[in-house]
């Protein structure tokens, strides 16, 4: 078998120092953001974020000589709104939020320590019957602990992220003035701070926690390991109410602003008359920030815990070999360092200089992670692994070569790269997909819904592919352990992933803060192009998410079934079939909820927004400000009452399930969920993507093409805001919350597996 070259020192070092360095470089980023300034040297604003921190400014460079201290104090006044709306939604939300983590994590506990009759007798292991383990109850209490620690972490980085995207939106404004270069670094090392923060805390917790759950289990690294899964488990239910209730709040929002103002009125995109402009700009956060942060997080921590489980049973458990043990975090923290170089790229090494540089910059991000990151495990995979060693697979162990488990990682860290990259030909402007679309606007709403339509099935091809491919070579060579390590492959680049994926909605928001200041149309023109590259990068996000997910849930599927003792998942038994069908059908209940709820809180907005227009006299004028806070507590309210309908489907199933049909029924209805919910996710975050960059393209009319369809107003122009309104709730609620839904049911499966093997299956013991 052989050692590692590092030692077992090495690695307790390593991961803490990476972890450490990860959260220097995102604060070193935010204090370089924070030194534009966002009130005038000469006087101090109390409502904006920049007197709070205690900053007196400057930056009055404006080249069109507009009045410099009027749009600065604009800028200061109207981020504050977006910040205030943003945090007094995310509270509102965590009180809901908190009520239901404390409840669940007393289901757990019940639960699990209901499997030995809360016995505090120590017990033979589940895997290894000739040895003694903890007793079961220790097993609820440190799950118990693991998942309120997961939750807390992934509410926090929901938190931190909208922090720091509403404290860069009006500074990406500002230094829009100066050209498009200085608003890109600005949007993008904001987006670095989110990712950086995330992916350091993410590791440190989890690391932090292996350890002090060590010095009660000692030896026992099965029961260990067991326990952690709390934390994945943890981290996606707060994801899933993140994103639920974000994506229901800025899209009821944006279609209300949408429908209202540009079709109904015409008027453009966050003009400062139309009511719901503050709610649509809060809705970027909190749903396309805060969501995704959470999101990614539980991807993270779930792709580790099961890595670590399978592990545990392998031969690096039963040996007690710590730093193979380790192998997933120290993946993780190698992907810290490579993440960091690859920043440099973007803010220090290269400069954009025109606006057709700007989706190559980011482009370049992707693919210099993904070569540092193939290289980075290569290394790893050398000092961190034994020559040779065995991998649990489904009762056998399975030798396996260190060479072996690093085409595992890399297969998945490349696999991630062509999911985005194919992701971003049918939903960039540039490519002929998206244009395609914008051209069947010419025949109005209907044929343009046709196109969006076929676009977003015909996205889901190659992705799957890619998914399927590997999955067949990680499973081929190191068995389930492969798949969850595939999935930390894609997962390893998460920092610039995030980076990415946090500077669309700073650019979108920035864009809005011009329009509403009255900026010059230059200005509004380079934070538009910012925005429609930052569309294609979210696109690249939510594809990386559901790539993930995909791999993850097969990986804690495998646990699951290793864990509840099902020696194999026929799927001719009625048991198993039925599941399957039922499974298959979960991602079109959870839709049909989230799309509904959508369109009723839209339709609550609408109404708000026609009625001040109607009411107020002077709104259309300018001389009238509208009631803007009344549309961000109709998004608020609407929001945290739709979220639960939803959750509840999701977290309820596996209990449902396993409770009273049994784990054969439960492993259908995970794999039935798996294979239906990627491609629903995948077709309608592209569909989504494509309708509104098909729009951006003719709004921007970059290219003849582009002008015969346009300008704004236009009845192509018209069509494309229509498609554009009903891909809304697609890309942004239903398609990124979809991922969640595949992961958390196989997660909870794996969580409560001990007492669905033990009590589980009611109905058929009965009959």
């Amino acid at each position: 078998m052989g050692a590692s070259i590092l030692p077992d020192l090495g690695a307790e070092i390593l991961i803490p120092v990476c972890a450490v360095i990860g959260i220097a470089f995102s604060l070193l980023q935010w204090v370089l953001v924070s030194r534009v300034k966002l009130s005038p040297a000469r006087e101090s604003v109390n409502n904006g974020s920049g007197a709070k921190n205690g900053y007196s400014d400057y930056l009055i460079e404006e080249e069109e000589g507009l009045n410099d201290h009027g749009v600065v104090l604009k800028c200061a006044e109207i981020q504050s709104a977006i910040s205030e709306g943003a945090t007094s939604f995310l509270f509102t939300e965590y009180q809901y939020v908190g009520i239901f983590m404390v409840a669940f994590a007393i289901l757990i506990f019940l639960f699990l320590g209901s499997v030995e009759g809360f016995s505090t007798k120590s017990q033979p292991c589940t895997y290894d019957k000739s040895k003694i383990c903890k007793p079961a109850l220790a097993t609820a209490a440190f799950s118990t602990i693991s998942f309120l620690l997961g939750a807390v972490t992934s509410v926090v980085s929901g938190y931190l992220g909208m922090k720091i995207a509403t404290y860069a939106n009006a500074r990406t404004t500002l230094e829009a003035r100066k050209g498009v270069g200085k608003a890109f670094i600005t949007a993008f090392r904001s987006g670095a701070v989110m990712g950086f923060l995330l992916a350091a805390n993410g590791l440190l917790v989890l690391y932090i926690t292996i350890n002090l759950f060590k010095l009660y289990y000692g030896d026992d690294w099965s029961g260990l390991f067991e326990a952690i899964t709390g934390y994945g488990l943890g981290g996606s239910s707060m994801a899933l109410f993140g994103r639920v209730g974000g994506g229901i709040y800025t899209k009821a929002a944006d279609v209300g602003a949408d429908l209202v103002g540009k079709v109904e009125r015409n008027i453009p995109e966050d003009d400062p008359r139309n009511p719901a402009v503050i709610a649509d700009n809060v809705g970027d956060n909190v749903g396309d920030i805060a969501g995704m942060g959470s999101d990614l997080f539980g991807s993270y921590a779930e792709s580790s815990c099961a890595a670590l489980v399978v592990a545990s049973i392998s031969s690096f458990g039963i040996n007690h070999e710590l730093t193979p043990m380790l192998y997933p975090l120290i993946i993780s923290s190698v992907g810290i360092v490579v993440c960091l170089i690859t920043t440099l790229f973007a803010t220090d090494f290269f400069e954009i200089k025109a606006v057709k540089e700007i989706e190559p910059a980011l482009k370049r991000q992707l693919i210099i992670s993904t070569i540092l990151m193939t290289i980075g495990i290569g290394f790893v995979s050398w000092i961190a692994l034994p020559s040779s060693f065995t991998i649990f697979n489904f009762g056998d162990q399975k030798a396996v070569k260190s060479w072996q488990l690093f085409l595992c990682v890399a297969v998945g860290l490349w696999a991630g790269l062509i999911i985005g990259f194919v992701t971003e030909y049918y939903t960039s402007n540039a490519y002929s997909p998206v244009q395609d679309v914008a051209d069947s606007c010419r025949t109005g709403a209907a044929t343009n819904v046709i196109f969006g339509l076929a676009l977003g099935y015909k996205s889901c091809i190659i992705p799957i592919f890619a998914i399927a491919v590997s999955i067949f070579v990680s499973f081929s060579f190191a068995a389930m352990y492969g798949i969850a390590v595939a999935a930390l492959g894609m997962l390893s680049t998460i920092a610039t992933g995030l980076a990415i994926d946090a500077y669309g909605p700073i650019s979108d928001n920035a864009g809005g803060i011009a329009e509403m200041a009255g900026m010059s149309h230059r200005i509004r023109e380079r934070t538009d192009a910012l925005d429609a590259a930052g569309n294609t990068t979210a696109a690249i996000g939510k594809g990386f998410a559901i790539g993930s997910a995909a791999l993850v849930s097969l990986a804690l599927f495998g646990a699951f079934v290793s864990r509840a003792a099902i020696s194999t998942v026929d799927v001719l038994t009625p048991k198993v079939f039925i599941g399957l069908l039922v499974g298959a059908m979960l991602p079109y209940w959870f839709s049909a909820m989230t799309m509904k709820s959508v369109g009723s809180a839209a339709l609550k907005m609408v109404e708000e927004v026609r009625r001040q227009f109607n009411s107020i006299p002077g709104i259309m004028e300018g001389t009238a400000k509208p009631d803007y806070a009344t549309c961000v507590k109709i998004s608020t309210d609407a929001s945290i009452k739709e979220m639960i309908p939803p959750g509840a489907l999701v977290m309820l199933t596996p209990l449902v399930v396993g409770i009273f049909f049994g784990v054969e029924t439960l492993s259908g209805v995970l794999a039935g969920s798996l294979v239906s919910g990627v491609q629903i996710a995948i077709s309608a975050s592209n569909t989504g993507g494509a309708w509104d960059n098909a729009k951006k393209y003719i709004e921007a009319g970059a290219s003849p093409h582009a002008k015969s369809l346009g300008p704004k107003g236009s009845d192509p122009h018209k069509a494309a805001v229509i498609g554009d309104t009903i891909g809304d709730p697609l890309k942004d609620t239903s398609g990124p919350s979809l991922n969640i839904l595949i992961k958390l049911m196989a997660v909870e499966s794996l969580v409560f597996a001990p007492f669905f093997a033990t009590h589980g299956g009611l109905l058929f013991k009965i009959f």
